[in-house]
């Protein structure tokens, strides 16, 4: 009776959220795969303890469902996708049709149906860019190939879901020529609507709505179940709606930290029920009678990899691509998650009159296990390829921060010197750090020749008579007396500025803004638990809303007495490139050493790590500053683990702030997040605008 409570059911999801996907990370394995096992342990055929019936999964597994497939629709870089519209639309069509053509050769093969046979084509012909954090950490997302590839998702999962609504509709009721072509009117009209609707009503919202980071997240979320509602009204599946509301407010929601909520909303709770309702589905003595049966399997998954394969070959062809770009393309076009799984279940879970599902528990088995097999090896061919690519490198060379931002974002720096001097602005609130703060400023914009904006933020009150406001104000006062002291000591301009402002990320913004500032250098926040990741936290707004870079600091000892620095370099990225920028004017301040640091893996081969040495010894050498710059290469799989190990030698170690996540919404650990927790130095974590 216990199980059977929604609260007790409740419990157990969360509890099995939290704990499972951790401990198969750690195995090296995705975590949704845990999700899948925990669903088989607690459904039926183990313990029990969750039933697929009850109310209350099936209502957390529907919203995850429609979330799983608007995040897909979120994480669709429409802008990449205009570079390279005709290609995308290209290689699209050809990682969509042979695989439909292949998998409705399958189920003909072992006696489906033609609905349920094209059916199961359409499950083949979309994909998830699960590698898709691989290729952005290695710095080759501009590569042509890759950026065809990611554009072609748009193609091939609407593509995919169009069928899915056609083939349910057929299997669900009697479906003459007039009721598909009412359905393809229908669903075309419908389609205009939200893409177009939806996007201008964003706009005009968010622009209304100012800051208020909670009406827009509830805008968002709205959009998205009035999508789903509105596809269930026309006759098709609302996963088709929840996917077009995604590509609808992308363009609204861009890189804002709303929708770092909304993508944290799913990835923590509703997209891990969803998959542990798979588990849940999973008929254990069904699911090995599947297997010892394995033909229907085994041609399922050698099917998609090898029809895939031939539609990158086809693309390499036709658009002369190498060998390496033909490889990624595959791998990338690999991994069957978040549109292939949620379509599954929508098709096992349709009957027609008659009581029959329109796919049977064979295929089903079978595409978690093809799920399963491409979301290892997809990752695993990527990486492995996709270090060999090339991207075009744009003139980086520098030796001033005041070109720094301009040149690392590939833009052409200016020939006539800028109107304005160099400004450095610098938040400050707590005395104890403020020293070292002002010190690092001072440094850069001495070297710059330019001047230092202390700021300091009193957050407003409803009457600015207000007692709490007139103190705040008094000890911001106090304290930009004190950096204007530290400045005088560096010979260095400062103009203090106090600011009354509700929100302390946008009153640093804005001031930078106004003062024109070149850089704004903060203190570190140790803020990133629970609540941070449900509200932000100053940096994460100030990363979002910036006009220029941001130098996040956490400072152990006085900047002047820097001598080493480091700076992990793992690929030729602007940004990367700019950090190193950065070290090496640094460096010239103190007569500091900067040595860049290069982890590859034990398979990468020799021949590729002197390639990168070398392009890493020229970026070096084109800054015309005299610092003593070196290269450090050491093989290891543990990236993090290297880095820290080394960092223990130096003063200062130089990182940019990235951030990744997989098209199901399921965060990805990445390497400066385990870095930082455990470094003993001085850090530096560089954000460009917008990041």
């Amino acid at each position: 009776m216990l199980a059977q409570s929604p609260i007790i059911a409740f419990t157990i999801l969360i509890l099995v959220i939290f704990t499972v996907p951790p401990i198969f990370e750690r195995l090296r394995l995705p975590g949704l795969v845990g999700l899948l096992v925990a669903g088989v342990i607690l459904g039926q055929n183990g313990l029990n303890l969750l039933n697929s019936e009850s109310e209350t999964i099936k209502l957390l597994s529907e919203i995850g469902k429609v979330y799983l497939m608007f995040v897909a629709g979120l994480e669709i870089d429409l802008e990449q996708f205009r570079k390279t519209r005709n290609r995308s639309i290209g290689f699209g069509t050809l990682t969509f049709l042979v695989p439909l053509i292949t998998g409705i050769f399958i189920g003909r093969l072992f006696n489906f149906s033609w609905n349920a046979s094209v059916l199961i084509g359409s499950l083949l012909a979309s994909h998830t860019l699960l590698a898709y954090p691989i290729v952005s950490r290695l710095g080759v997302v501009t590569n042509e190939a890759v950026t065809v590839t990611i554009g072609a998702t748009i193609f091939t999962d609407t593509g995919a879901l169009l069928v899915l609504a056609i083939c349910v509709g057929i299997h669900a009721g009697e479906f003459t020529a007039l009721s598909l072509v009412t359905l393809l009117a229908g669903l075309a009209i419908y389609s205009v609507v939200v893409l177009f609707g939806f996007d201008w009503l964003g706009k005009e919202f968010f622009r209304r709505s100012g800051d208020e980071q909670g009406n827009q997240f509830l805008f968002i979320l709205l959009a998205l179940f009035i999508a789903s509602v509105g596809a269930q009204v026309i006759g098709v599946e609302k996963i088709v709606g929840a996917f077009l509301a995604g590509l609808a407010v992308n363009d609204v929601l861009g890189r804002s930290p709303v929708r770092e909520k909304v993508e944290f909303v799913g990835s923590v709770l509703f997209i891990p029920c969803f998959f542990v309702d798979m588990g849940l589905l999973i008929d254990i003595p069904a699911f090995v009678k599947t297997l010892s049966s394995v033909w229907l399997t085994l041609a399922i998954v050698v099917g998609l990899i090898g029809s895939k394969f031939v539609a990158a070959f086809l693309a390499k062809l036709l658009y002369r691509y190498n060998n390496a770009e033909l490889l990624t393309m595959w791998s990338l076009s690999l991994p069957q998650v978040a549109a292939t799984l949620a379509a599954t279940l929508v098709a096992y879970k349709t009957f027609n009159s008659a009581g029959e599902r329109l796919i049977n528990e064979g295929v089903l088995n079978s595409v978690i296990v093809l799920m399963l097999v491409t979301a290892i090896i997809g990752p695993i061919i990527t990486s492995r390829f996709a270090t060999t690519l090339t991207v075009p490198q744009a003139n980086l060379a520098t030796n001033k921060l005041s070109s720094w931002w301009q040149n690392s974002m590939g833009e052409v720096e200016e020939q006539t010197p800028t109107p304005s001097p160099f400004t450095v602005v610098v938040p400050i609130y707590n005395p104890k750090t403020q020293r070292y703060l002002i010190e690092m400023a001072a440094l850069l914009a001495r070297h710059e020749s330019g001047r230092i904006v202390p700021l300091a933020i009193a957050v407003g009150r409803v009457h600015m008579d207000d007692p709490q406001l007139n103190a705040a104000l008094s000890q911001c006062r106090q304290r930009l007396e004190g950096a204007l002291e530290i400045s005088q000591e560096f010979g260095v301009e400062a103009s203090p500025a106090v600011r009354i402002d509700d929100d302390v990320a946008l009153g640093i913004s804005r001031t930078s803004r106004e003062e024109n500032a070149n850089l704004v250098v903060m203190g570190w926040s140790r803020n990133t638990g629970l609540r941070a990741r449900l509200f932000g936290n100053v940096i994460d707004s100030v990363f979002w809303s910036s006009h220029c870079p941001v130098a996040v600091t956490r400072l152990l000892n006085s900047p002047t007495k820097i001598q080493r620095i480091l700076v992990p370099v793992g690929n030729f990225t602007p940004q990367t490139i700019g950090a190193v920028r950065f070290a090496q004017i640094l460096a010239d301040v103190n007569q500091a050493q900067v040595v860049l640091l290069h982890v590859c893996d034990r398979r990468t081969p020799q021949a590729q790590v002197s390639k990168f040495e070398s392009q890493l010894s020229e970026i070096a050498s084109q800054s015309k500053l005299q610092v003593n710059t070196s290269i450090k290469t050491i093989v290891n799989d543990d990236i993090a683990r290297v880095i820290i190990r080394e960092a223990e030698a130096f003063d200062l170690v130089v990182m940019r702030s990235t951030r990744y996540r997989t098209a199901g919404g399921l965060a990805v650990s990445e390497v400066t997040t385990e870095v930082i927790k455990e470094l003993n130095c001085s850090i530096v974590l560089l954000g460009e605008p917008h990041s």
